[in-house]
């Protein structure tokens, strides 16, 4: 027998849903954000002393950076126009690490847009979730 409240369950289920794989789809970004940079640091220096260093470095800063900033719960909030700045830096330096790799411009383009574009949109959907 269902109740009032399983009535209104499923009218709200979409716009949770809808949020949860945009935010898995940002999360997929920051990763292969991450894997980008760090990849970057590996092969853009002669190896092994250079390049070695300096993609554990690039791969250990990407890491904290996105850990402090723009992890589901960060460890320092910042407002939203500063998570937007970290998060556009980021989301730069992984379209500079494509495009310094060799990755075409069209795609390293696309992989910026699409991932600002979904900076923009997960935080603003989870503060709106936040005050209902």
């Amino acid at each position: 027998m269902s109740t009032p409240a399983d009535t209104h369950a499923p009218a709200t289920a979409p716009h949770s849903r809808a949020t949860a794989a945009l935010q898995l789809l940002r999360a997929v970004g920051h990763v292969i954000a991450v894997g980008c940079i760090g990849l970057w640091g590996f092969v853009a220096w002669p190896l092994p002393f250079p390049g070695v260093l300096t993609g554990i470095g690039l791969l250990a800063l990407s890491i904290v950076v996105w850990a402090l900033f723009l992890s589901p719960r960060p460890v320092l909030r910042t407002d939203r126009f500063g998570q937007a700045f970290i998060e556009l830096l980021f989301v730069a330096a992984a379209v500079a690490a494509m495009l310094d790799a060799g990755v075409p411009w069209v795609l390293a383009g696309a992989f910026g847009v699409v991932a600002a574009v979904l900076g923009y949109l997960v935080p603003a959907r989870l503060r709106a979730d936040a005050r209902r």
